[in-house]
């Protein structure tokens, strides 16, 4: 069973992600996996260079700086590179979830959960590769706080990437929902999550 984690910026999605693999169970993080994909995957790079020339790869280092500040502004060069990315990290998920030596299904953790990490699950189309997905939130005002310790941004601008999410959509589309208030332990939100996706 694949269950989807997703969640606004500063929800701490990432940090429960962080506990169930610390409880043994297998967690594909797409943001990683993404990075991963387009150096080691020669058509990705191909239709990366295509896309914004040599200059995206330096010394065999993919240029995110200036991948970021060329699709800031335009949100049809977005839309192409979205278009190349996704389509390999469906089918590395795929790919991930169907291997028999998966940690989740040789641990025998009850029903053979594995989680998919993925702020934009439902955007980018993965929720269809999910049996089920889990949808984390918390107050703005702790989100905020976490978004300005981690990441020394202004609250401007950590205002303006939350406006851009729209997690409100996604919390009436999940399964489950948990709060990550910062009063309730992460240990005890991933037992939640494990209880509810066990039992539908």
């Amino acid at each position: 069973m694949i269950i989807g984690i997703t969640g606004g910026i500063g929800s701490g999605k990432s940090v429960i992600a962080k506990q169930l693999r610390e409880m043994g169970y297998a967690v594909y993080d797409t943001d990683s996996e993404a990075k991963r994909l387009i150096v080691e995957d020669a058509a990705v790079r191909k239709q990366m260079i295509q896309l914004f020339g040599s200059d995206v790869y330096k010394d065999g280092i993919y240029q995110t700086a200036f991948v970021a500040q060329r699709v800031f502004t335009d949100k049809s060069l977005l839309a192409q590179l979205n278009a190349i990315v996704h389509p390999a990290i469906r089918a590395d998920i795929l790919r991930w979830a169907t291997m028999q030596d998966s940690p989740s299904f040789r641990k025998g953790l009850g029903v053979g959960l594995c989680f998919v990490e993925c702020a934009i699950l439902y955007q980018a189309g993965f929720d269809s590769l999910c049996d089920k997905v889990v949808a984390v939130t918390a107050p703005e005002d702790i989100r905020l706080k976490r978004v300005i310790a981690r990441d020394h941004s202004t609250i401007d601008k950590v205002r303006a990437r939350m406006r851009a999410q729209s997690t409100e959509q996604d919390l009436l589309r999940a399964d489950i929902v948990v709060n990550n208030d910062g009063q309730t332990p992460i240990s005890t939100l991933c037992e939640q999550i494990l209880h509810e996706a066990k039992a539908m």
